[in-house]
């Protein structure tokens, strides 16, 4: 089922091209024997930083978030979640509608400041992020160590799968 929605806003759109970054979720998707829709959005910091606060609690700017389709996710904020929160709900979704993995966000100028920061390609960052949320998505985290080391892994395998491709 390839069904890989990718939205960028506007100011970035002849910074990337929806097809790449389409592919890169595909072979991600491929790679982990996922068949399930995914939503990607290339956004601002602005944007981000506003679904970080409001939907994790917290108020700062980050690479990528992670939303899943079949639960909320955490809610790491000091302040009490709003009233309807509940990691385990799902979202609603018409009866003729199957359910996707879920939505990754993406700041554009956060991936390219740690482009900068590690001296790498921005669309190499962007194509880690990428990765990095779809493995999140998949129940993947890098809080403790062997989960990090785990998660690197796959990361490692993946981009090694996609930079392979890529040369074809």
């Amino acid at each position: 089922m390839d069904c890989v929605t990718v939205q960028i806003f506007e100011e970035f759109e002849n910074l990337l091209s929806e097809g790449f970054l389409g592919r890169v979720a595909q072979l991600t998707l491929d790679h982990e024997k996922i068949d399930r829709n995914l939503s990607l959005v290339i956004a601002d910091d602005d944007t981000v930083r506003e679904l970080n606060k409001t939907y994790r609690g917290l108020d700062k700017t980050t690479d990528v978030l992670s939303f899943a389709f079949d639960n909320q996710g955490q809610f790491y904020g000091d302040e009490a979640p709003p009233s309807d929160w509940d990691e385990d709900v799902q979202f609603v979704l018409p009866d003729s509608e199957e359910g996707g993995l879920g939505e990754i966000i993406i700041s554009y100028p956060q991936a390219a400041r740690q482009a900068a920061e590690a001296g790498r390609d921005v669309k190499d960052e962007v194509t880690h992020l990428i990765t990095h949320g779809i493995l999140h998505l998949l129940g993947h985290d890098h809080i403790e160590d062997d989960e990090h080391q785990a998660m690197a892994a796959k990361e490692m395998a993946i981009s090694a799968e996609i930079l392979s491709v890529s040369n074809e």
